[in-house]
């Protein structure tokens, strides 16, 4: 893909790839928030899972999955991020990285189709990949013919009320920032010099769209307690704080899932067909 093709997001996220995990890594919060993640990607997909990630970024996640057992096509939409995660699996057999935006996914899944591919076992995103797209519809449709009757899929998005987020961008004098979240279509966002626009999408949206091949299997908060991005490199200093906002938020991550920086919510492909056109 050239990249004069890519999507304004595409555009920005490809500009910071080569020093998004110099930058996100060491950040205890951002930590923090992979592990509630990975410990529920562990738990919905099995040893042996073949899986399909969306908007993997850098292949963080899906060089952990890789690593115990599972095999991982990640997916992105930026040409520099792909590489990187290329390189990153380049030593396992099981995983692999393609240029692929989510927007694409359903052309993706209709020419695996043709095919006579498998089904994949499952799919996920972490990290509010799909925030960065307007129209979930064709995602939608794309997942439902690449996933498999019973399998789950676990989508990472940002939630709409999270108090982390407030305080903070409030304490630094961003208010505007600090009720973005609230607003409907999207939302002006820049990263790498680059303008973009995200969307939070609501739940009811979300599970709008996905029905009926999927079926709602639960949700939860990541970062209900530990705070989002905006607070480092702050709350890095503070690690013992830190380990006590992560205990709170394992107690608590479902009761006030919606209160998350980000929202796990988890879904189960039902054996609904998808038309042609649908």
């Amino acid at each position: 893909m050239l990249t004069t093709d890519l999507s304004p997001a595409a555009h920005a996220f490809d500009a910071v790839a080569d020093i998004f995990d110099s930058r996100f890594t060491p950040w205890l919060s951002v930590a923090a928030q992979r592990r509630a993640v990975r410990t529920a990607l562990a738990a919905a997909f099995p040893a042996g899972a073949r899986l399909i990630e969306l908007g993997g970024g850098t292949g963080e996640d899906a060089l952990w999955l890789a690593e115990r057992d599972r095999a991982v096509l990640m997916t992105d939409a930026s040409p520099t991020m792909v590489r990187i995660a290329a390189a990153k699996l380049a030593g396992h057999d099981n995983a692999a990285a393609r240029i692929l935006p989510a927007e694409g996914l359903e052309t993706f899944a209709l020419e695996a189709g043709a095919r006579g591919e498998n089904p994949f076992d499952g799919a996920y995103s972490n990290f509010a990949g799909l925030n960065c797209v307007s129209d979930l519809a064709p995602v939608a449709r794309g997942l439902a013919r690449l996933v498999r009757p019973g399998g789950r899929i676990l989508l990472v998005l940002f939630g709409v009320l999270c108090p982390g987020e407030m305080i903070v961008e409030s304490l630094r004098g961003r208010p505007r920032n600090a009720l973005r979240r609230l607003a409907h279509g999207d939302v002006h966002a820049r990263l790498g010099a680059r303008d973009f626009t995200v969307r939070y999408h609501r739940a009811a949206a979300l599970e709008r769209h996905l029905r009926p091949w999927f079926q709602p299997a639960g949700r939860k908060g990541i970062g209900v307690f530990v705070p989002p991005s905006a607070a480092e490199p702050w709350i890095s200093r503070h690690p013992r704080f830190l380990d006590l906002l992560e205990t709170l938020d394992r107690r608590v991550s479902r009761a006030l899932a919606v209160f998350g920086d980000h929202i796990l919510y988890q879904f189960v492909r039902t054996d609904a067909g998808v038309v042609e056109g649908a």
